[in-house]
């Protein structure tokens, strides 16, 4: 976690990531109010994260993804000091 050129902080690899690997699984606690690091997996459900997955910033060209599953998975190769990226609305 380290300042972002997008936003406020961000998540940076600090390894290469290949295309398809699992960066991680979401940690963290239900809700149905929306706030800060709120992910929502529909309009009434969301998910408060509380790991350091939380920092990942919205790209319109992302490099990652969260499946239903709560996995975050590498969409491309992802060199170490890059910025982890999500399509918040999930294009």
């Amino acid at each position: 976690v380290d300042d972002s050129p997008i936003h406020g902080k961000g998540l940076f690899a600090r390894r290469h990531i290949r295309a398809g690997d699992i960066i991680g699984i979401i940690d963290g606690v239900s809700t149905s109010s929306n706030g800060e690091h709120v992910l929502w997996l529909d309009e009434n459900n969301g998910i408060r994260v509380r790991c350091e997955l939380r920092f990942i910033n919205h790209s319109d060209t992302p490099n990652a993804v969260y499946y239903d599953n709560l996995e975050v998975c590498a969409l491309t190769d992802i060199e170490p000091g890059e910025e982890i990226t999500h399509n918040y609305l999930g294009l």
